[in-house]
C-alpha cells in the first residue's frame, strides 16, 4: 500500500493549461474518488499519477518516492481502464497471467495468485473462457484480476463502469468496494457519474475546469456544499435554486425573488439587499403546510418515490416525495421549505454562506 501526494501539479498541452495547481494527500488505504464533468481535468491527473502523462509542474510522491520521472512499470501501479483492454485471443487465465509473463515470473509463482484472484472475483469457472464468452459484467472483473495480481500499492480506476448497463454498473460498484475492504490498497477512482462516487469513496474530490472545488467525505458534501458548483453536482435530482435579495422587515428575513415570491431564510446569514442564490435538495421540501406557490407541470412517479415539477423564482424545481400524491398537471401547490435544510450561496462569487 502507499500514501500519495500531489503538491501544485499542473498539466499544460503548449500554451493550454488543463490542470491547476492541484494539491492532494490520500491516505495510505483510502479510497478517494475524483468526480467532475467531462473535460474537468480528472482522468488527465490520474494519467499523471500513473506516469501516462508527463508532469508538467508540481510535485508527486507515491510511498514516499517522488514519482514525477519514474515510469509507470517503477510505480507499482495498477490501472483498470473504461474499456477492459482484454487479448481477445486468449483466455481469462492467460489474461491475467499476461502481466506476469512479462515480467518473466515463473509460473509456480504467479499462479497461486491468479487462482485466489479468480476465486475473489467469481472467475473460478471462467478461466478456460475467451473474452467473447464473457458478460460485460465479467470482462470488467477479469481486467480487475489482471489489476490484483500485479499486487500494486496502488489502483488506478479510470471510468470502469461506464460501458456497462445501468444493473451491472450497481453490482460492480458493490464488488469494487468489496475488493477494497479486503485488500485495503489505496484507491484513485476517475467518474463522471456522482452516484458512484457517493456510493463508494471514503472521500471525495471535486473537481471543475482543471481545479479542486471541494474535498470531502460523501455526506459532508452533500450535506454542506462549500459553492453554487458542488450543489448543482452532486445530488440526483439535483439540487433546486432560485436567486433573489435579502429583504428583513417585522415578518422576518426572506429571500424575494425576482417574480416576487418571498422564501423565510435564517437570519444572519446575509445582509439586507444583498443578491443571494438559495439552494434546497428535493427531498427536503415539504408538500404540505408551507407557503411557496409552486405550479405542477410535470409528474414522474418511480415507484419508490414520485418527483413533481415545476417553476420557482422562474427556474424549474423538482420535488421528491414518498408519498402518492392525488395531483394532476396543471394543479397548484403551497410548498414547505424548512429553514434547517435551506443552503444560501453568494450569487456573484458561488461561495456558500455560513
Amino acid at each position: 500500500m502507499a500514501a500519495v501526494q500531489l503538491n501544485g501539479i499542473y498539466k499544460r498541452y503548449g500554451d493550454t493549461q488543463v490542470v491547476h495547481g492541484v494539491d492532494l494527500d490520500i491516505a495510505d488505504g483510502e479510497f478517494v474518488v475524483l468526480v467532475g464533468p467531462s473535460g474537468c481535468g480528472k482522468t488527465t491527473l490520474m494519467r499523471m499519477i500513473a506516469g501516462l502523462e508527463d508532469i508538467s509542474g508540481g510535485d508527486l510522491t507515491i510511498g514516499g518516492t517522488r514519482a514525477n520521472t519514474l515510469p509507470p512499470q517503477q510505480r507499482n501501479v495498477s490501472m483498470v481502464f473504461q474499456s477492459y483492454a482484454l487479448y481477445p485471443h486468449l483466455s481469462v487465465y492467460d489474461n491475467i497471467a499476461f502481466g506476469p509473463r512479462i515480467r518473466k515470473e515463473r509460473e509456480d509463482g504467479f499462479k497461486p495468485r491468479i487462482e485466489a484472484a479468480a476465486k475473489m472475483l467469481n472467475l473460478s469457472s471462467y478461466l478456460d473462457r475467451l473474452p467473447r464468452a464473457l458478460s460485460g459484467g465479467q470482462r470488467q472483473r477479469v481486467a480487475m484480476g489482471r489489476a490484483v495480481v500485479r499486487e500494486p500499492s496502488l489502483f488506478l480506476f479510470d471510468e470502469p463502469l461506464s460501458n456497462l448497463d445501468a444493473k451491472l454498473r450497481v453490482q460492480m460498484r458493490t464488488e469494487i468496494k468489496a475488493l477494497h475492504q479486503r485488500l485495503r490498497n489505496t484507491v484513485v477512482y476517475v467518474t463522471h457519474d456522482q452516484i458512484e462516487a457517493m456510493t463508494m469513496a471514503d472521500r471525495i474530490v471535486v473537481m471543475n475546469s482543471g481545479r479542486i472545488e471541494q474535498i470531502g467525505k460523501p455526506l459532508d458534501l452533500y450535506d454542506k456544499p462549500g459553492n453554487l458548483f458542488v450543489a448543482s453536482f452532486l445530488g440526483s435530482p439535483s439540487m433546486n435554486f432560485a436567486s433573489g435579495s435579502v429583504m428583513s422587515d417585522a415578518r422576518g428575513t426572506a429571500l424575494v425573488l425576482e417574480d416576487g415570491v418571498r422564501i423565510a431564510v435564517p437570519e444572519g446569514r446575509a445582509p439586507a439587499g444583498a443578491r443571494v442564490t438559495l439552494g434546497i435538495r428535493p427531498e427536503h421540501i415539504e408538500t404540505q403546510g408551507g407557503d411557496v406557490p409552486f405550479n405542477v407541470e410535470v409528474i414522474e412517479p418511480t415507484g419508490a418515490e414520485t418527483h413533481l415539477y415545476g417553476k420557482i423564482g422562474g427556474t424549474t424545481w423538482c420535488v421528491t416525495t414518498r408519498a402518492r400524491p392525488g395531483i394532476e398537471p396543471g394543479q397548484r401547490m403551497t410548498l414547505g421549505l424548512p429553514l434547517a435544510h435551506l443552503h444560501l450561496f453568494d450569487t456573484e462569487s458561488g461561495k456558500r454562506l455560513d
